[in-house]
């Protein structure tokens, strides 16, 4: 039976344009076991090639003339459409790899087919091979996305691949049975009463923020349409550009631990002091501190329906020229405020407070008038957890996962992390036009992660334990 398409999913359908596809991706990078046949990688594209796709991933959006927009399964899907295999020429690096995945992940989805493709890729240095896959974002989220990766893959290394994630059972929760008509009148009734409240908290936490504002007070929490306007927010074209950049966990909990901070802590002061070295090397430094719209999940336990759910928090960051350890308690700081704001909401408010601050954000940019009223934010910030433990397709071991996601309201840079086992993959996605060199984004950005590990290390010598410590800072002199 056909679904009614949920109103968040619906919304990356028809905001969708062909500069600003709304699909969302990732690479995950194995290690080719040693030993391995020369056909393992097309024996693991054949065994996706004879799944059977399960919903959403073998549905397409129906937009009937009468009534909602509905999810409509198709009688078969063509998988030599959907999955590729690809190799490299001999000598490739990791950035022609890189190269490569800006022009997979460039054009929008099709319409008429389920909205999803999987390429495997070999030919990677160091003997490795990646699957790079990307879904509209109208099935899913990062989290529900990562769900399904992780259930595809094996524990422990194994013969044969399991089913791909868009063939994996994760034991979603069924959509409710049709109502009658006396309670689909309830719900509708119920629906428009939380609406109304949202908006009216929304709509007073506005009023809070321009009073301040008025009086020259600093806004506590979140800050949308307080991007300075910057190359991050040049008009969005179609083509993308992508980095990768792979870090400890280990050290990234024990610098957040230094500064009373968390994972995401670290990596949005490093990100931001890189973008920061960025702009200054193009000679447009910020004249304030950069705006990170940061997506909140708004999951309860247990959910993996294949669907969107999460809010937004806007937040300030460090100051242009703050240095590590002071950007870093800037950060920490903002962050805690923004959440504490997000969680004095509903579910619905937080909702309504992102979609209305984004819907607002493409008007703006539409007008070009972001100069003006400021940008909703300069960058995207977000973390999807991933699995904690070792995970394997057949007998090839994951190595990281490095998330490649979406742009759109006017925000032409997007930082994804995603965890897995003892490494953190930033995927960094950005609008080619005015960001042409995330390379090097990715480059400042592990310097200044490294600069926040010296800090950490100033701030707690003598205190961490010896297997969280770097080589670099074993080999540092001692203070005193």
């Amino acid at each position: 039976m056909a679904r009614t398409i949920p109103p968040i999913d619906l919304m990356f359908l028809l905001i969708e344009t062909p500069d600003a596809p709304m699909h969302v991706g990732g690479v995950m990078l194995f290690d080719r076991p040693a030993r391995a046949r020369p056909d393992l990688v097309a024996r693991i594209v054949q065994a996706y090639r004879a799944a059977k796709p399960l919903p959403p991933f073998d549905q397409i959006a129906d937009f009937v003339a009468t009534g909602m927009p509905r999810w409509r399964r198709v009688p078969s899907v063509d998988l030599d459409y959907h999955v590729h295999h690809l190799v490299l020429p001999p000598g490739a690096t990791q950035q022609s790899f890189q190269r490569l995945i800006e022009d997979l992940h460039e054009p929008a989805l099709d319409r008429n087919r389920p909205g999803f493709r999987v390429w495997a890729i070999e030919g990677l240095p160091e003997d490795r091979f990646a699957i790079y896959f990307k879904a509209h974002h109208s099935l899913v989220d990062g989290i529900s996305a990562t769900i399904r990766v992780i259930a595809s893959l094996a524990t422990a290394p194994r013969a044969r691949p399991g089913a791909p994630f868009f063939a994996v059972d994760v034991g979603g929760r069924p959509p409710p049975p049709p109502p009658g008509v006396r309670a689909e009148l309830a719900a509708l009734t119920r629906g428009a009463l939380d609406e109304a409240a949202a908006i009216r908290d929304v709509s007073v936490g506005y009023v809070r923020k321009a009073l301040r504002g008025m009086i020259a007070e600093p806004p506590s929490g979140g800050r949308p349409f307080g991007g300075p306007n910057l190359l991050l927010n040049e008009p969005i074209r179609t083509p993308r550009s992508f980095a990768m950049l792979a870090l400890p966990l280990a050290e990234m909990r024990t610098v957040a631990h230094a500064f009373g901070g968390t994972i995401n802590d670290v990596a949005a002061a490093a990100v931001d002091a890189g973008v920061h070295r960025l702009l200054a090397d193009g000679g447009s430094r910020s004249p304030k501190p950069l705006v990170a719209m940061c997506p909140v999940s708004l999951r309860d336990a247990g959910d993996t329906t294949a669907t969107t759910s999460a809010a937004a928090m806007f937040v300030p960051l460090g100051a242009p020229r703050a240095r590590a350890a002071e950007r870093m308690r800037q950060v920490v700081a903002a962050m805690r405020a923004a959440k504490h704001e997000i969680r004095a909401m509903t579910k619905d408010a937080a909702v309504v407070y992102a979609a209305a601050a984004l819907g607002v954000a493409a008007v703006v940019e539409r007008a070009h008038a972001g100069a003006v009223t400021g940008h909703v934010a300069n960058l995207v910030l977000s973390n999807v957890p991933g699995a904690a433990n070792e995970r394997y397709l057949g007998m090839a071991r994951l190595r990281a996962v490095f998330p490649v996601s979406v742009l759109g309201a006017g925000i032409g840079l997007n930082v994804t992390l995603a965890s897995h086992f003892d490494t953190m993959g930033l995927g960094f996605v950005g609008n080619r036009a005015a960001l042409p060199d995330l390379d090097s984004l990715a480059r400042y950005t592990r310097t200044a992660f490294d600069e926040l590990t010296t800090a950490a290390y100033a701030s707690t010598v003598g205190e961490w334990p010896a297997p969280r410590r770097t080589a670099a800072a074993r080999n540092r002199p001692r203070r005193g």
